[in-house]
């Protein structure tokens, strides 16, 4: 029994919904530079500033695009030199976003986005197997946002976030030859953000965001377990007939803060900066409460709590734009990623990099329609896995490339 005990426990680790890391993918003209923020021709720059609205030069703007994000990660056991790589799915991120200026000084609008999530399968019978076989995550962000001129130079915005999130996990229970499921789909919470949005000068733009802290709570997710042998069911208090458990939880998702920079050098060339603070420190822990089976660590049996020790990490980026005529756009960018834990802390659940990213894109401009391409190379850096409470050791590795389509419509 205290084998299964401790098997179970590393179940904690999935249920982030965001594991350590964000997808940078909400805006396909963003990520042709870098991702980064201080962009206000369109109702693109609601997710990233509420208060970039009112700069907006339409009065009504539509948008909305998608990705395709692929990644593969690596991991080598350097004592055995025994390899084993991931065969993900390509992920498919979607953002849309509508603004309106029904007054002079007043836009109103929504934004619905994927910040956080994706699907990460190894081998069925990897050396990990006991931590992870497949997980699939997913996250979608509801935002109605108001923005408000307080002068013809600067803007306030706030939005009320509304998140729903859902987490599909498998892994094995060696001891037992069985498996274990967790799932749940209708977790949900709520947060808010607000920012400034400058223009002290018609060549220059500053975006200053936050996002808050979210809570996700799962309050009636299913913990599914399969054995060979009937007998090992009543030793978790569960009907053989479903091998099922009811399970609750609070799960953070954490706090942004963005600063973001424009500066057009010439009419046709501009240059973006960006700096994001990710608040990654209040994820220092997660509790999961079983309703019936035995297979936690507290002196409450079915209470399991699993240290997790992130950290606070940053982003910076780089990206410029230049106007080859009135319809074309040529774009570059690179940023650099901090992973929010260290080697000690490395869970493959939620394998994240300390990671590098170089992007590009063209944007075309026909009237009111805009149509932009956008693509990222990442590279992340190797890590050598040293985490002792789950005994994984050894080296892992990762590569990712993202690709977008985006469409805007600026009618008047």
């Amino acid at each position: 029994m205290k084998k299964i005990l401790v098997s179970t426990a590393l179940l904690a680790g999935v249920l982030s919904y965001a594991g350590g890391f964000r997808v940078s993918l909400q805006g396909v003209k963003q990520l042709a530079m870098a991702h980064t923020s201080a962009h206000a021709e369109d109702a693109s720059v609601a997710f990233f500033n509420p208060a970039g609205m009112s700069f907006i030069p339409s009065k009504l703007s539509i948008v909305a695009g998608g990705f395709g994000a692929s990644n593969k990660v690596t991991f080598q056991n350097l004592n055995t030199l025994q390899s084993t790589e991931t065969d993900n799915p390509i992920g498919t991120p979607l953002y849309a976003a509508v603004a309106y200026r029904p007054i002079e000084n007043l836009s109103v609008g929504f934004s619905f986005t994927t910040p956080f999530g994706s699907t990460i399968e190894w081998p069925g019978d990897w050396e990990g197997r006991e931590l992870v076989q497949k997980l699939e995550l997913k996250s979608f962000y509801f935002q109605p946002m108001v923005s408000v001129k307080l002068a013809p130079w600067v803007s306030f915005g706030a939005s009320y976030i509304y998140a729903k999130g859902k987490v599909d996990w498998d892994k094995a229970v060696t001891q037992f030859g069985g498996e274990l499921n967790i799932k749940d789909e209708k977790a949900s919470g709520s947060g808010y953000g607000f920012g400034f949005y400058f223009r002290p000068d018609p060549k220059l733009d500053i975006s200053i965001a936050y996002r808050s802290p979210i809570d996700m709570k799962a309050k009636k997710g299913t913990a599914t377990f399969k054995f060979p042998s009937a007998s090992i069911y009543p030793l978790l208090g569960l009907d053989p007939s479903t091998g099922q458990d009811k399970f609750t939880a609070t799960l953070p998702l954490v706090e942004e803060y963005t600063i973001g920079l424009t500066y057009k050098v010439t009419p046709k060339w501009l240059i973006s900066a960006d700096f994001n603070y990710h608040g990654w420190e209040r994820y220092s822990k997660l509790t999961l409460d079983f309703a019936t089976a035995p297979v936690g660590n507290q002196p409450d049996p079915t209470v399991l709590v699993s240290p997790k020790n992130f950290r606070n990490s940053k982003t910076f980026r780089l990206g410029t734009q230049y106007a080859f005529t009135d319809m074309i756009f040529g774009r570059l960018g690179a940023y650099y990623d901090e992973s929010p834990y260290t080697d000690e802390n490395f869970i493959p659940e939620t394998p994240s990099f300390n990671t590098y990213v170089i992007t590009g894109g063209v944007g075309f401009k026909l009237k009111q329609f805009g149509v932009d391409i956008a693509g990222g190379y990442a590279l992340p850096q190797a890590r050598d896995v040293r985490n002792a409470s789950l005994g994984f050791n050894g080296q892992a590795k990762a590569k990712a490339f993202y690709f977008g389509l985006g469409l805007s419509y600026n009618p008047f």
